[in-house]
């Protein structure tokens, strides 16, 4: 049975005028579960916001503790009321939860029903339901494929271009005959949901008439990174460091010029330096054969953690498709990796410490650390090693 990685991101659009975005997405992942949950809180602006982070929030955290849904379902129903004026809840919500094996379970309460694309073509799911608490939920169970796509939405999306383009929105089939047309299995999650924000926008003509929220998840195979940076507090390290490096499939990324220095002896290798200045800000790659990316160390880790920030509030990823170190390292990190091991040497350059300031305090330290929550906030499985 193939353990299954989920590739997963969201984005949204806020309702015209709006700070505040009133649908809510969380998610949890780990080796043994994803969880993710989508919810929709009544009307807009920051009594939406309040009341779909709710939602999500009760629903990951209880979730996440192997409860089960009819607690969930009951906690969410006791925790927001009902609005009086027009009886309905005051938040909506998808579910949906995927094990190792790849067993995908979706419980909707109200919210537009899911997308399930295999081979790029719209199946439909089988749904049975079950009322808690007066509240009727649908629910689905499936075995998940290699690059079956599921997309959740919030109900903005259905009804992009009411008004505008469209007299009565877009509908659920539109979404659907869209989805085929433009979406390809290859394509990263991010892809998929900017690419589905963009249509939406475009029918909103750039001023959504409420907030619109797209979701998706990927089935693919666990991909492998590992980054060494700073040397290890004791030298004699250096060769298991290497050799280890050598032994775990997958990418291999070295960033900082003594960490490089220590990979090129112990591999008997030259590294050869770039003199092409792409971005003046962020220093030029390096080469060693037999490692995928070689960069400079703090300057190049800081502009990639940035980046990597970036991406999770962005419908445009152009940035990490430039040819300097930091947007290689993003780039490879986001797209081509789901489980990214950081080994990290310990022993403080003097260039980057205060001698006032504990070890622990090293700028190098701090910006690895920026680089890691960066990428456990967008999915990935990161593990730290020091040395």
């Amino acid at each position: 049975m193939m353990r299954f990685f989920v590739d997963f991101a969201s984005g949204s659009l806020n309702k015209f005028n709006e700070e505040l975005c009133g649908d809510k997405v969380a998610f949890y992942n780990d080796d043994e579960k994803f969880i993710g949950v989508l919810s929709d809180g009544l009307g807009s602006g920051v009594k939406a916001n309040i009341l779909a982070t709710l939602t999500a929030q009760i629903a990951i955290t209880m979730l996440k503790e192997g409860l089960p849904i009819e607690e969930v379902i009951d906690t969410i129903i006791h925790t927001l009321p009902v609005c009086a004026v027009r009886k309905l809840a005051y938040s909506t919500f998808t579910i949906i939860k995927v094990d190792t094996t790849g067993i995908v379970y979706i419980a909707e309460f109200e919210n537009p029903s899911i997308f399930f694309l295999r081979e790029n073509k719209i199946r439909y799911l089988e749904w049975t339901t079950k009322e808690i608490n007066n509240r009727i939920i649908k629910e689905s169970k499936f075995q998940l494929k290699e690059k079956d796509v599921l997309v959740f939405v919030s109900d903005g999306v259905i009804h992009a271009g009411v008004g505008y383009v469209l007299n009565l929105g877009w509908g659920w089939k539109d979404v659907a005959k869209h989805l085929e047309k433009f979406i390809k299995s290859n394509m990263s999650a991010k892809t998929i949901t900017n690419n589905l924000l963009g249509a939406c926008d475009l029918l909103y003509m750039g001023k959504p008439g409420d907030d619109a929220t797209v979701a998706t998840i990927r089935g693919i195979k666990q991909q492998n990174a590992v980054l060494f940076s700073g040397p290890p507090i004791d030298k004699k390290k250096d060769k298991e460091i290497v050799e280890k490096i050598l032994k775990i499939s997958g990418k291999k990324i070295i960033c900082g010029g003594t960490a490089g220095n220590i990979v090129a002896r112990e591999l008997k290798k030259s590294i050869r330096t770039s003199f092409n200045i792409v971005d003046r800000d962020i220093p030029p790659i390096g080469y060693i054969e037999g490692i995928d990316l070689v960069t400079e160390g703090v300057l190049t880790i800081r502009k990639a953690a940035e980046k990597l920030e970036l991406i999770k509030n962005s419908n445009d990823l152009s940035f990490i498709y430039g040819e300097d170190g930091a947007s290689q390292l993003a780039r490879i990190l986001f797209e081509e990796c789901t489980h990214i091991k950081l080994i990290i040497g310990r022993a403080i350059n003097p260039a980057h410490q205060n001698p006032d300031f504990p070890g622990e305090l090293s700028i190098k330290l701090y910006v690895l650390n920026s680089l890691k929550t960066a990428l456990i906030e967008l999915g990935k499985i990161v593990e730290v090693e020091y040395y």
